[in-house]
């Protein structure tokens, strides 16, 4: 099967079967594709590089975003992950872990988490509760009413600007970067079994 797939020279050249041979990009590849880095577009999907590029440029601007709307809401030495952890301390009113915190968010390195936990509890918009050998955090009334500046801020500045129409799409996007977060990952655990 898989010799009825390389049966000409120009096939497996686009697929990198021979030796030093640069693979043939397709036609809506040829300088039509919206991407950051060219040399990594695969003949097979010029779209994962558009989508890679698109996640790139989106991740930046709402971190961008993120922070300046925190900065606005009277919290302005915070980082993205400072940001990011506040939200979800304060979501659902529930105690967390360090852990759970992590696995929720998609953090593998728990000590970039650890240090922007510590940072919201020396700021006091976060709790460091020990209970047996587990730490839990939750938001103080500081962190509760910073979160709820904040929402203030998306709605005034992002909301009120959003084409609500576009809600169906934004929410099928949410679940294509979810189903891709998903591929990610499995390709780096794949990676690091190389």
């Amino acid at each position: 099967m898989a010799s009825k797939s390389l049966n000409s020279p120009k096939k497996a050249a686009a697929l990198g079967h021979i030796k030093g041979a640069k693979p043939e990009l397709p036609a809506s590849a040829n300088g039509r594709g919206i991407v950051s880095s060219s040399h990594l577009v695969s003949p097979r999907s010029l779209e994962l590089s558009e989508f890679e590029f698109g996640l790139i440029v989106a991740w930046n601007a709402f971190s961008r975003w993120a922070v300046r709307c925190m900065a606005a809401s009277g919290c302005p030495d915070l980082t993205i992950t400072d940001v990011l952890l506040l939200h979800h301390v304060n979501h659902r009113a529930r105690n967390k872990k360090l852990a759970d915190i992590c696995f929720v968010l998609n953090y593998e390195d728990t000590h970039v988490v650890a240090y922007g936990l510590k940072k919201l509890v020396a700021a006091g918009l976060v709790l460091a509760e020990k209970q047996g050998k587990e730490v839990f955090y939750s938001p103080t009334s500081e962190g509760e009413a910073a979160a709820a500046r904040y929402r203030e801020v998306r709605e005034a500045c992002l909301v009120d600007n959003l084409d609500v129409e576009r809600n169906y799409d934004i929410g099928e996007m949410a679940r294509l970067l979810r189903s891709m977060s998903g591929l990610y990952d499995q390709a780096a655990r794949a990676a690091t079994s190389l």
